[in-house]
């Protein structure tokens, strides 16, 4: 568990790299649900089991940066 959660007190930094064009409304929701709206946007989440299951279910649109 140490692994998975970074500094910050248990937070990540998600970025958005694919655009949502041609994708599923399941997938939509995923990247709309993180917060994020535009491509290269980076958004800062609590680091919980839901938001990293949602990154886990969009992996080619989203990434967690440094």
């Amino acid at each position: 568990m140490a692994k998975q959660q970074k500094a910050a007190g248990g937070r990540i930094r998600i970025k958005q790299i694919g655009s949502l064009i041609g994708c599923t409304d399941k997938q939509r929701a995923s990247v709309r649900g993180l917060g994020l709206r535009r491509m290269h946007q980076v958004v800062e989440r609590q680091d919980t089991p839901e938001i990293r299951g949602m990154v886990k279910a969009v992996p080619h649109l989203v990434t967690i940066v440094d």
